[in-house]
C-alpha cells in the first residue's frame, strides 16, 4: 500500500457515515468491478476481525468531486485513515488481506 496524502483528513460529511473509533478502511468502487467484489470481502473481514475499525464503501461515480479532488484514477482504490481522518495509507486494486492488516497497524 502506497503512502498517504498528508493533511487531508476525511471526516463523516465526506463519507456518509463515520469514522472508525481507530481507524477507517475507505473503498472506492465502481458498479461493474469485480476486483472491488473481493476488495469489499476482504475489508469487511479485517474490520470485523480488529476492534474500532470500521468499512466504508464509496461509488465512485456518485462522489466525482472527493474522486477527483483526491486524485482516485481507478477502482477499487482502499484508503486508510487514522482515527483523526488522516490519510495515511493508499492503494490502488484488490489488496491482500496481510497488506491491510499491516497497514492498518500505521493508522491505530
Amino acid at each position: 500500500m502506497g503512502e498517504g496524502d498528508g493533511e487531508r483528513r476525511l471526516g463523516a460529511a465526506d463519507l456518509g457515515a463515520e469514522l472508525g473509533e481507530r481507524a477507517t478502511l475507505v473503498q472506492f468502487s465502481s458498479a461493474f468491478c469485480q476486483p472491488c467484489r473481493a476488495t469489499r470481502r476482504t475489508l469487511a473481514e479485517v474490520a470485523d476481525m480488529v476492534d474500532g475499525v470500521c468499512h466504508v464503501e464509496l461509488d465512485a461515480e456518485d462522489r466525482l468531486e472527493l474522486v477527483r479532488e483526491l486524485g482516485i484514477l481507478k477502482t477499487p482504490t482502499v484508503l486508510v485513515l487514522d482515527a483523526a481522518g488522516h490519510v495515511v495509507r493508499r492503494a490502488a486494486g484488490q489488496p491482500r488481506k496481510a497488506d491491510v492488516i499491516a497497514a492498518l497497524g500505521e493508522a491505530v
